[in-house]
């Protein structure tokens, strides 16, 4: 329940220098006023053009009517309990329950006890797990449990695949012979009813995805716990090839899995420079600073090898650095609708969807919250708007959805080499579009650089000309204009960041889309030391040596 307030109109009178007239202000004020009456008085005077030399005498007068009518009220709302106890109206238990909630909330000493939950209890158990000699064997059954839900996912795209072919052969022949006794209504109702089939089909196989991985998560949780367990009661480590760290078998059969390779998937990258610098006037920090070209989704997707029996060397160090101080980040650029259906989410969706997620909730149940959270966003960002006076800022916070630059934050656990991805929100045409140090995708960077250092992420990704594909309007001079300007933005936001507190950004790397020639990679590599200034050692020859005279 909220503070009780009372409202009162406050008046003011003051004098022109031309004509001597007076002109009367009127203000409704909330009391208690809760806000500073310098910077109310600022508002006034900026709102109403009111000339300067009644600053004073307004702020006087301002100070003099918040404190009556403050202590008028407190005065007022005193007499009107002493009287409510007096008379018995005063409810004595509601008025200690009341304090009592208070003190439960606000002081630690008579706060409720709050026990471990679940969740930190599995996080416990796993980051000592992965610290152990069983980090192979956990490694060895998420690898498993992958490669099931993944012939799963490859059965379920092959069955729409033929579903698919089968409606477009039977839409072709219905078109064909229109003429020789199709109708316009039987045609729309054989698409009627492709698309329910599509649709009992999705179903059937979405519920059949979400059954094996809620298994899988059963499983993999009770099995962490259980090794743990007995790992605690043997008091000694237990070696890779332990019996007792024998997975269960799946309860799901899913047939020879055979050997398969991600042909779809995108090689690593080729192009690649890395430096060393030292950023910061006095105490220097040291960063890891590297340019490379590839897809962003390399970053995510899980490679299985020839065998499939073999997990990924990416993965240990992700599980390594799962519950540490040195998450991994990327940056992905994304439209403003958080949605799975649609865009570059779209891809991300479908490699989340090919391994069971068993620390955080899955990518489909992060959007949903995102949705909901969202509304409240921009509920919260109209409200500022209209108290704004800014014409071009009620402009640009107009919007009901996000805008560019804003930043969402999604979880992982079972991609190859992110914890975290920043979901930055852009626009096309930052493709060829200019912008400078002040456009909100770079104040968008600004903010997930801070989010980083200050949620333990030292290695972040950035895509370096904000796009994630080459196209044929990105001339030479754009690219090294564009690549100049992150590079500046990017060195001036960790100059900052290094009096914001938190963790220290030791690895930036800096992301350029496939297709760029070896040239202008080469001119961007040679622009980035030059800009973060890469300190060189010194190298002595041998004749500059000191020679010691002979006696």
């Amino acid at each position: 329940m909220g503070e009780e307030r009372i409202e009162r109109v406050f008046k003011f009178k003051f004098p022109t220098c031309t004509t001597g007239q007076d002109y009367e202000l009127e203000i409704p004020l909330k009391i208690p006023h809760d806000g500073c009456i310098k910077e109310l008085t600022h508002r006034l005077i900026s709102a109403f053009k009111l000339p300067c030399y009644v600053e004073d005498d307004l702020q006087k007068a301002l100070e003099i009517a918040v404190k009556r009518w403050t202590l008028e009220f407190h005065d007022d709302r005193s007499e009107r309990l002493i009287k409510a106890a007096q008379s018995g109206d005063l409810d004595v238990d509601e008025v200690i329950k009341n304090w009592e909630k208070l003190y439960k909330e606000k002081t630690t000493a008579y706060a409720e006890p709050i026990g471990t939950t679940d969740e930190e209890l599995f996080a416990a158990a796993y980051h000592r797990l992965v610290h152990s000699p069983s980090l192979e064997t956990i490694l060895q059954a998420e690898h498993e449990f992958g490669r099931a839900v993944t012939e799963v996912v490859r059965m379920r795209d092959t069955e729409f695949e033929k579903l698919t072919q089968k409606q477009t052969d039977e839409v072709k022949v219905a078109v064909e012979t229109l003429e020789a006794g199709s109708t316009e209504r039987s045609i729309n109702e054989m698409l009627g009813r492709h698309f329910e089939e599509q649709s009992l089909l999705q179903g059937h196989w979405g519920s059949r995805v979400d059954a094996l991985k809620l298994e899988q998560r059963r499983q993999y949780r009770n099995w962490i716990m259980r090794l743990l367990e007995e790992q605690q009661t043997s008091m000694l480590p237990t070696p890779v090839n332990s019996p007792i760290v024998q997975m269960p078998p799946l309860r799901a059969t899913l047939g020879d899995f055979g050997d398969r390779n991600d042909k779809g998937a995108a090689d690593f990258p080729q192009l690649e420079e890395s430096f060393t610098i030292h950023l910061g006037s006095q105490m220097k920090q040291m960063h890891n600073i590297r340019i490379m070209t590839g897809d962003v989704f390399d970053f995510c997707k899980t490679k299985h090898g020839d065998s499939g029996m073999d997990p990924t060397p990416q993965r240990l160090q992700t599980a390594l650095g799962l519950y540490s101080n040195d998450l991994c980040g990327l940056v992905l650029l994304t439209d403003n609708h958080v949605a799975s259906y649609s865009g570059i989410t779209k891809e991300l969706c479908s490699i989340c969807q090919m391994t069971t997620e068993f620390h955080f909730p899955s990518f489909d149940e992060q959007l949903e919250k995102l949705r909901d959270d969202v509304k409240d966003v921009v509920t919260w960002r109209q409200a500022h708007q209209r108290e704004g006076s800014d014409p071009q800022a009620k402009k640009s916070t107009g919007s009901k959805s996000l805008q560019i630059g804003d930043v969402f934050i999604t979880r992982h656990s079972n991609l190859a080499q992110v914890h975290v991805i920043f979901h930055m929100v852009v626009q096309d045409s930052l493709r060829s579009g200019e912008i400078n140090s002040r456009h909100p995708a770079i104040l968008g960077l600004r903010n997930i650089l801070k989010t980083a250092c200050s949620n333990d992420v030292t290695t972040l990704t950035i895509p370096v000309l904000l796009v994630h594909e080459m196209s044929g309007d990105m001339t030479v001079a754009w690219c090294t204009k564009r690549a100049e300007l992150v590079f500046k933005c990017v060195k001036g936001f960790m100059i900052e960041m290094a009096s914001w507190g938190g963790a220290e950004l030791k690895n930036l790397q800096f992301l350029v889309p496939k297709g760029m020639s070896e040239e202008v990679f080469g001119t961007l590599a040679t622009m980035l030391p030059s800009i973060f200034r890469v300190s060189n050692p010194l190298v002595f020859k041998a004749t500059d040596t000191l020679q010691t005279p002979k006696k």
